[in-house]
């Protein structure tokens, strides 16, 4: 019987059991395709990350997350972020006051940036790709039904955007309506698909807990098996250069944003965007580890 490591790592927190927690499996060259599937399966987090070795040499790692349902997801969020922080906790990210390497995910080599400041967390800094926005879905009473709200609750109508993956990001009238949605999952698919995006990104600009914070949202994804995500950073990146675009936040200034909340595991983003560049960063903490047998 063999077995592999695995981490537990609490994305954007400041303390355990709180933020995002994600699964990291180091040292997966010999894991099959099947089998990573499985261990995601196992774990039934929002994604399970796996590092292995880079087959473009320009990359430091590659990193590949699946979701419980087995799929396989790309983009850089918090599934990248928290892998990232478990390397530095190894010493496998450089040294110094700041590294910056070149990660391996879903097709793509982005820049990451490992910031160590002196008595103070860990910081990763990753870039996403360039904006991008699709169609829009009225604000009608199909797409009201399916979050399980009413029309008045829909402050304008949802548009795909995506700095990588696409997601569909819906305005809300208040934080009240954003707590309250209770998605159909099947009827949110549908939308899903027709609007060529992934998941649905529920959003206000007013409702946060502190001054700084731009948005309040919650996540939903039912295309890859996610029931509710506490912290999305696939969906924060491109709402936040959305709202630098369309001049709702301040060019130049990080962009906040709120998410988890209502799964009781508050969230903290942080979003940069400098013109058309978008660079989402977090802490985070090691929270487990342990070993599971696969043979």
């Amino acid at each position: 019987m063999s077995s592999i490591r695995f981490f537990f790592v609490d994305v954007f927190a400041e303390r355990p059991l709180t933020g995002n927690p994600l699964t990291v499996v180091p040292d997966a060259d010999e894991l099959t395709e099947e089998q990573m599937r499985a261990i995601a399966r196992e774990f039934n987090q929002s994604e399970t990350t796996f590092l292995c070795r880079p087959s473009d040499p320009a990359a430091a790692w590659r990193l590949r997350s699946f979701t419980p349902r087995g799929v396989e997801v790309g983009g850089a969020g918090h599934n990248a972020l928290g892998a990232w922080l478990w390397l530095d906790g190894q010493g496998l990210a450089g040294t110094g006051p700041s590294s910056r390497l070149t990660q391996q995910i879903g097709g793509e080599l982005l820049a990451v940036e490992v910031v160590r400041a002196p008595g103070g967390p860990v910081r990763v800094v990753m870039d996403q790709g360039g904006l991008r926005f699709g169609g829009l879905v009225e604000a009608d009473p199909p797409l009201a039904t399916a979050l399980g709200l009413s029309v008045a609750d829909l402050a304008g109508p949802a548009q795909a955007i995506a700095t990588g993956v696409s997601h569909m990001h819906v305005p809300l009238v208040d934080r009240e309506a954003v707590d309250r949605a209770e998605p159909d999952s099947r009827a949110l698919a549908a939308i899903l698909a027709g609007a060529a995006a992934e998941g649905c990104y529920l959003y206000t600009l007013s409702g946060g807990t502190g001054d700084d914070v731009a948005a309040y949202a919650r996540f939903f994804n039912p295309t890859v098996g996610i029931v509710e995500d506490p912290a999305t950073g696939t969906a924060a990146g491109p709402l936040a250069a959305a709202l630098v675009e369309w001049a709702r936040v301040p060019a130049g200034r990080p962009v906040y944003l709120e998410q988890g909340r209502a799964l009781g595991r508050p969230s903290r983003v942080r979003v940069d965007v400098d013109g058309g560049q978008v660079r989402l960063s977090g802490s985070g903490i090691v929270s487990g580890s342990g070993e599971l047998r696969v043979r």
